[in-house]
């Protein structure tokens, strides 16, 4: 007698379990609705990536001062290197000049020894954003 309510409780479970799945089970059907600046905002997160300023990482500062000598050690460093981008920022009352965006600390201490031939005073800070 064990031998029948053991099998018929299987035989429950199973059936149970499958028509559960039945009842349950949904269509896989997805709509999307985007709003229309999300490929303007991609496109911008794409163009920061390029240029290195979403991640961490390491940039050498050549000068700070004022605009004129801004101008002139930025284009002097184009004159002399111009495998490492280089750009001014203003940091209220200074103009920095800054080179290079290094994904690691070993990429910008091997760019300055380079740079400090003709950079003295140049040295790395980390870019945290």
């Amino acid at each position: 007698m064990k031998k029948h309510s053991t099998f018929n409780l299987f035989v429950i479970s199973i059936l149970v379990t499958f028509f559960t799945q039945l009842a349950i089970a949904q269509p896989g059907s997805v709509t999307v609705n985007a709003d229309s600046e999300i490929n303007e905002l991609l496109i911008l997160k794409k163009s920061l990536e390029k240029e290195n300023k979403m991640d961490q990482g390491f940039t050498i500062q050549l000068f700070y001062g004022d605009l004129e000598q801004a101008n002139i050690s930025l284009k002097q460093y184009r004159n002399l290197y111009g495998s490492w981008p280089a750009s001014i920022e203003y940091e209220t009352p200074n103009y920095k000049v800054w080179a290079g965006n290094f994904a690691t600390r070993i990429e910008a201490d091997r760019a300055l020894i380079i740079i400090k031939k003709k950079f003295s005073s140049a040295f790395i800070i980390e870019n945290n954003m």
